[in-house]
């Protein structure tokens, strides 16, 4: 089965003992309470962490309006954009101060590169992360479907474990980042 929000939902449904759904509007119980919920937590487990597969750096166009106040710029934000990671100037993705409000980076830079967390299609989710997201899911579905808070607390314990699995595999595919501007390595000379 290809991996679709579709096929995550479902996969999540066998887990809690539901029936998989054909469709979001298939019209039972469990598609309309995967519809709703899908999207948000989706989100949510993509904006926690930078994970390599949903981190992007790219330019970004500047808006003709001036912000009102505190900076000169405003840029538009790129699409499927969750969370900022940095933004820099021409050719470095951080060092910039900045702020997001109303869905545009306000700045004093006449240019942006800006790293941030966007949604990427579900097909491009490697496996660690689907496994996560599905144990998430399961437990997120299970208070609406079955009304069995204790199981819902196991599968939520559950969910936490493939979050953490799945933050340490992905984090081991960058290099380790340095310390920079920490006191105790000044002061050591």
């Amino acid at each position: 089965m290809a991996l679709t929000a579709l096929a995550l939902c479902s996969r999540a449904l066998i887990k809690i003992g539901a029936q998989p759904i054909a469709s979001f509007d298939d019209g039972t119980t469990e598609a309309e309470v995967a519809a709703n919920l899908y999207p948000a937590i989706r989100d949510a487990l993509l904006s926690l962490h930078p994970w390599s597969f949903a981190t992007g750096q790219e330019g970004l166009p500047r808006l003709a309006a001036s912000p009102v106040a505190d900076f000169n710029y405003a840029y538009q934000l790129p699409v499927g954009f969750l969370r900022v990671m940095s933004a820099g100037g021409p050719r470095m993705g951080e060092g910039l101060r900045y702020r997001i409000l109303e869905g545009r980076l306000h700045t004093d830079a006449e240019t942006v590169t800006l790293t941030y967390i966007f949604r990427p299609d579900e097909s491009a989710f490697p496996a660690f992360f689907a496994s996560a997201l599905t144990a998430r899911l399961a437990a997120e579905f299970c208070i609406p479907l079955t009304e069995t808070t204790t199981r819902a607390q196991l599968l939520f314990q559950q969910a936490e474990s493939e979050l953490r699995a799945a933050r340490h595999a992905d984090s081991s595919q960058d290099t380790p980042r340095a310390l920079r501007d920490f006191p105790l390595l000044t002061a050591r000379g």
